[in-house]
C-alpha cells in the first residue's frame, strides 16, 4: 500500500511544473501534518512559501552585528536552510515574521540564495491560538532570548506596549521570561509614569 501510494504520488509530481510541485508538496505536507503524532508541534510541518508573502513584523528587538551576519549568511550559503523561519499566517497567503528576520532578508537579498531557493523559503506557522499580536510579540522574545540577544530599548517598548493592553508584571514575567526586577527596570527606561501606577520604586532602580 505504501510503495503504492509513493509510485503514485512520484508519478503525479513528475507530471506537474516547479510551481505546481512546490504548492502539491506543501498540500501534501499539511495533509500528513493533520494527522500527524506531532501536530501540536510548529516544526512538524515545514512549507515553501513566496518570499513576497512573508512580512516582516514591527516590533523586533534582535538586532545582529555585521561580522555575525555575514556569517549567517555563509553559513546560509554553504549549510542551506537548516532552520525554518517561524511565521503566523494572520491572512491566507499572508505571513508575518516571528522568528527569522534575518534568514529572511538574507534569503530574499542574497543573488545566489534567491537562485537556490527559487524565489521561496522555508516557514513553518505558529498554532492558531497564537496569531494575537500580544501572543507573536511575546513569541519573538521568548526566541530573541532562548539565543541572548535582545535590544533593551526595543525590549522596553515592548513591554510599554504590552501594559498598556492590560498584562500585568506577573504575565510579561512569565510570558517573556523575566523576573520581576527586569520588567520593573524595561518599564522605567521608557519613563513613563503611568507604567508605575500604584507601584512604589526607589533611586536604586535608576538606570545607569
Amino acid at each position: 500500500m505504501q510503495q503504492r501510494l509513493i509510485k503514485e504520488i512520484n508519478s503525479y509530481l513528475g507530471s506537474l511544473s516547479e510551481n505546481e510541485r512546490i504548492e502539491a508538496i506543501n498540500t501534501f505536507r499539511q495533509a500528513i501534518h493533520e494527522n500527524s503524532p506531532f501536530r501540536e508541534q510548529p516544526v512538524d510541518c515545514v512549507l515553501w512559501i513566496k518570499q513576497d508573502d512573508i512580512i516582516a513584523n514591527d516590533y523586533n528587538p534582535n538586532n545582529v552585528a555585521p561580522p555575525e551576519k555575514r556569517l549567517l549568511s555563509k553559513s546560509l550559503e554553504l549549510d542551506g536552510f537548516t532552520q525554518p523561519i517561524v511565521v503566523t499566517e494572520n491572512e491566507p497567503q499572508h505571513y508575518e515574521i516571528v522568528d527569522g528576520f534575518h534568514r529572511h532578508e538574507i534569503g530574499s537579498n542574497r543573488a545566489v540564495l534567491k537562485r537556490q531557493l527559487k524565489g521561496y523559503l522555508p516557514v513553518t506557522c505558529l498554532r492558531k491560538e497564537r496569531q494575537q499580536k500580544v501572543d507573536r510579540m511575546a513569541a519573538t522574545i521568548r526566541h530573541n532570548r532562548a539565543r541572548g540577544r535582545h535590544q533593551i530599548n526595543a525590549m522596553s517598548e515592548i513591554v510599554r506596549e504590552l501594559v498598556l493592553l492590560g498584562w500585568d508584571n506577573e504575565k510579561i514575567g512569565k510570558e517573556l521570561g523575566m523576573d520581576s526586577d527586569e520588567v520593573l527596570r524595561l518599564k522605567q527606561i521608557n519613563g513613563l509614569l503611568e507604567l508605575f501606577a500604584n507601584r512604589r520604586y526607589s533611586e536604586a532602580w535608576t538606570v545607569k
